[in-house]
């Protein structure tokens, strides 16, 4: 699964909500677009040192996808169909979204503009 920075927010916070659905995954992903969502939140956080010493003990069972030409391809893809329904999505929200349609895996998150992407799953908690 591909996870969204709300729902590694929500990892990170502890939230038994969410804990069903990270343990169903057989893998789970961070674009390194969410990691640089979450790392400014956390820079801004007064509990920066404890969500950074969190990060640093959890990123080690996840992977970090960077951003190469095989999800740019499909980014443009995606933007493109978003643009010509008229239902664009945040910028970062777009890359996550080729990701997981690159990858064919589901995205977590609580954010139903995922829902207007085809081709991709979004699970929620």
């Amino acid at each position: 699964m591909i996870l969204d920075t709300n729902a590694l927010s929500a990892w990170a916070e502890g939230d038994r909500a969410i804990e069903p659905v990270l343990r169903s995954a057989t893998e789970m992903m961070i674009p390194a677009v969410v990691l640089g969502e979450f790392e400014f939140g956390i820079r801004q956080s007064r509990h920066y040192r404890r969500y950074a010493d969190w990060l640093h003990s959890n990123l080690g069972s996840v992977e970090v996808v960077a951003i190469d030409r095989d999800v740019a391809h499909a980014y443009g893809a995606v933007r493109l169909e978003l643009k010509k329904a008229g239902t664009p999505i945040p910028i970062n929200d777009t890359w996550i979204a080729a990701i997981a349609r690159q990858r064919a895996l589901p995205v977590i998150s609580r954010d139903v503009h995922f829902d207007a992407v085809a081709g991709i799953q979004r699970v929620s908690w």
